[in-house]
C-alpha cells in the first residue's frame, strides 16, 4: 500500500499490481504494472542519508543513456525528479527491459562480442564526464595488499569465534585461509603491471547489471555514482565473470574473452594496450584481494541464501583457475591484440 500511495502521489500512476522481486542488498525492489498495461521497475531506498548519491548514480545512468548507450530510463516524478524523496518512501522508478536474462553465467557465442562493444561504447561515453578526466596510474594500486591482509586477519579470527560453523561458514574460512596464503602471489602479480588508466566508470558493471535479450545487451542497469575507477578492473569484472569462466572449458572462455577485447578495442579506440593486456592480472588479484562475498555470513548474515553461497564458491575456484594459468592466459590475449 505505502508502494501504490507513493506511486500515485509522486508519479501519477495508478498500479493495478505491485509484486515484490529479490531485492539488492540496499533497495527494496519491485515489478509494477500500471492501469493502461505499461510496466515500470520500481527501486525503494533504506537508507535515506545516501540519497544523494544514489541520485548521483541515477544521473550518471542517465548521461550514458543521452548518448546512446543501453540503459533503462529513469522516469521522472511529477515535480520532474529524478528520484521521489520528499514521501514516505525514497523511491526511483525505471522503465522496464521485458524479455531479457543477465549476462551472469550465460557468456556464450556471440554474446562475448556484443557485451564487450556495449561496454567499449558505455566507457568511452563516460570518459567525457565532467567529473573526472581519465588519468594514468600505477597499476600495482588496483588492490590495497596489506589492506586486504588486514580485513582477513579480522575475518579469519571472526570465523574460529562463531560456536557453530554451517557447511558454507565452514568453506567460506578456509577460503579466507587460502587467500591469505596467496598474498605473496599478488604482490607479485601486481608488480609487474604498468601504469594504467582511471577514469569514470559504471563502478559495479558484473554480470547481473547487464540484461541481455537474445545475443545484444538490452541494457546496463545499477550505475555506482561517478567515481573514477581502474578501467582494466571493470572490463576484468564483466568478462571473468566466474560462472562464465566455470561454464566453459578454459580455452573455450578464453576465446570468448578474447572476442570481448577485440570487440572492446573496435568500440573504444582509444583504450590503450596496457589496459587490455593487463585486465587478467587485474581482475585476477582483485578477486583473490576481496573478502566479498566470504565475510557475509560475519557481516551481513542476513542476506546469505543458496545464491551467494553458490557465487562465492564460483569466485573463489575462478580466481584460482586464472592465478594458476594467468602466464599461459596473458600469451594467448596478447598474441590475439598485438
Amino acid at each position: 500500500m505505502a508502494v501504490t500511495g507513493t506511486l500515485a502521489l509522486a508519479y501519477g500512476l495508478h498500479p493495478t499490481e505491485v509484486t515484490r522481486i529479490p531485492q539488492s542488498t540496499s533497495t527494496d525492489n519491485y515489478a509494477i504494472v500500471d492501469q493502461t498495461g505499461r510496466r515500470y521497475f520500481a527501486k525503494v531506498y533504506r537508507a535515506r542519508d545516501r540519497l544523494d548519491l544514489e541520485r548521483a548514480s541515477v544521473e550518471l545512468s542517465e548521461y550514458a543513456a543521452d548518448a546512446g548507450v543501453a540503459t533503462a530510463r529513469a522516469t521522472r516524478t511529477r515535480e520532474h525528479k529524478l528520484l521521489e524523496t520528499r514521501g514516505r518512501l525514497p523511491m526511483s522508478l525505471w522503465s522496464y527491459v521485458p524479455h531479457t536474462e543477465t549476462a551472469e553465467g550465460n557468456l556464450i557465442g556471440a554474446r562475448w562480442a556484443a557485451v564487450d562493444t556495449a561496454m567499449g561504447r558505455l566507457h568511452n561515453r563516460l570518459a567525457a564526464h565532467p567529473a573526472a578526466a581519465p588519468t594514468l596510474q600505477p597499476g600495482t594500486a588496483v588492490c590495497d595488499v596489506a589492506a586486504a591482509r588486514d580485513r582477513f586477519e579480522s575475518l579469519i579470527p571472526a570465523f574460529q569465534h562463531t560456536p557453530r560453523l554451517g557447511e558454507f561458514e565452514t568453506w567460506a574460512l578456509q577460503a579466507a585461509r587460502e587467500r591469505q596464503a596467496l598474498r605473496g602471489d599478488i604482490e607479485r602479480t601486481l608488480a609487474s603491471l604498468p601504469q594504467l588508466t582511471v577514469q569514470v566508470l559504471h563502478g559495479d558493471l558484473a554480470g547481473p547489471n547487464v540484461l541481455l535479450k537474445n545475443d545484444e545487451v538490452a541494457a546496463f542497469v545499477d550505475f555506482r555514482p561517478r567515481t573514477p575507477r581502474y578501467l582494466s578492473w571493470e572490463i576484468a569484472r564483466l568478462g571473468c565473470d566466474p560462472k562464465s569462466v566455470l561454464a566453459n572449458s578454459v580455452e573455450s572462455w578464453l576465446t570468448g574473452y578474447t572476442d570481448l577485447a577485440l570487440a572492446y578495442r573496435d568500440a573504444n579506440p582509444k583504450v590503450s594496450a596496457d589496459d587490455l593486456l593487463s585486465t587478467l592480472r587485474v581482475g585476477c588479484a582483485a578477486m583473490l584481494c576481496s573478502t566479498s562475498p566470504l565475510a557475509a555470513p560475519v557481516e551481513r548474515p542476513h542476506i546469505v541464501d543458496a545464491a551467494l553461497e553458490s557465487y562465492g564458491h564460483a569466485r573463489h575456484e575462478a580466481a584460482l583457475l586464472l592465478l594458476g594459468r594467468l602466464p599461459v592466459l596473458e600469451e594467448a590475449l596478447r598474441d590475439a591484440l598485438l
